[in-house]
């Protein structure tokens, strides 16, 4: 049997009827970027995030780097994250002047340890970036009290959370923003590069909507030096026609999910995910932690079973970051699970077949 770590082919065909009706309305209006596909996806996924404003970009980096800006965060500044996520997080930190300044890990839940983040807080710290790891929203409640008392503003990288809760709230909805990314193989994918900033801060808003469009309210008049960050007319399009089914997509994830760890559970050299009870998580990753993941990954991919590995270098120790001078034991929880993450196939059109199929192979392997 083959099982491939991820299938975009299967969820196009269930779907293409719809979508080769949206991007031909938007070809036929020649609204290519922005315009009123990307506003109604926008007016969509507020509605679905339940908040007041979203504001599509050109990717989740963009995100990220945008509400970075629009909250005046620079040179010298310092801004609090995690080290075991994709490089796009501390990239945007980078690139406004401010410096990434790492805390370690919860070991079960993969995201930020709040009772490691005080510690970090420095007279220049400005921000925190909480990221929501594989769909499992970080512990927000601690977070945001401590940034309360330290007068910092909390941006969520919510780019892998697409409909996770924290709480009954959408992840992204809590901080001043939540960014999105919208990379073709998310819960909620493109067909291309596409993002999104949420936030219930109306001037927030509106000075990102002018930022991402060269800094302009109105064309040519530029009120200050922005940036070219529009979403595309296609992807807005498509973005809405994938929305209404996200909700029936995630409920899938997390039925594989759940199969998966009961099928593991008894694997003693195993670690399944785990699922605090004040989140929903909605499975962008299933990553399990094994102590012989090369070897397990090479007996699954003869099976005919796609693995991946997120991420195997945390951001502290990658050449580009050398210079903040983090050596391997800097954060042990975010180095030890980056040497044991194995991420498994996951996607909503998996069958029940081939999830028994990948447990197998597992259980035949440590047998």
């Amino acid at each position: 049997m083959k099982v491939p770590f991820l299938d975009l082919k299967t969820q196009y065909n269930g779907i293409k009827d719809e979508i080769h009706s949206a991007i031909n309305e938007v070809i036929e209006n020649a609204a290519f970027a922005g315009g009123p596909f990307v506003a109604r996806f926008e007016q969509e996924f507020a509605s679905f995030c339940n908040c007041k404003h979203v504001v599509g970009v050109g990717n989740g980096t963009d995100a990220l780097w945008l509400s970075l800006c629009a909250l005046g965060i620079g040179q010298g500044a310092e801004v609090i994250t995690v080290p075991n996520t994709f490089i796009a997080t501390t990239e945007a930190i980078s690139l406004t002047g401010a410096i990434p300044v790492f805390v370690d890990v919860d070991e079960k839940t993969n995201n930020m340890n709040p009772d490691l983040l005080e510690v970090a807080i420095t007279k220049k710290t400005k921000a925190i970036i909480p990221v929501h790891l594989f769909g499992h929203s970080a512990d927000m409640d601690p977070i945001m009290a401590i940034a309360r008392k330290h007068g910092l503003y909390v941006i969520e990288d919510a780019c892998q959370a697409h409909g996770s809760e924290y709480k009954g709230k959408k992840a992204g909805t809590i901080g001043a923003t939540g960014c999105f990314s919208f990379y073709p193989g998310k819960n909620l994918g493109a067909y291309g590069e596409g993002g999104a900033i949420v936030t219930n801060d109306d001037a927030l808003a509106e000075n990102m909507k002018i930022f991402r469009d060269h800094g302009q309210a109105q064309k040519y008049y530029h009120g200050i030096i922005g940036w070219n960050a529009r979403l595309d007319g296609i992807q807005g399009a498509v973005l809405n026609v994938k929305l209404k089914y996200l909700q029936a997509w995630n409920d899938a994830r997390r039925k594989h999910a759940q199969d998966y760890t009961e099928g593991l559970s008894e694997v003693k050299e195993v670690v399944v995910p785990q699922e605090a009870d004040y989140t929903r998580h909605v499975y962008h990753i299933y990553a399990i932690r094994v102590n012989d993941r090369n070897k397990l990954m090479a007996h699954l991919n003869e099976k005919g079973i796609a693995c991946g590995i997120h991420y195997p270098v945390p951001v502290h120790l990658q050449d580009a970051y050398r210079f903040l001078k983090k050596g391997k034991g800097s954060f042990p929880v975010a180095e030890k699970c980056a040497e044991q993450y194995l991420s498994l196939p996951m996607f909503a059109e998996l069958s029940d077949e081939q999830v028994a199929y990948v447990v197998e192979q597992i259980k035949e392997y440590y047998a």
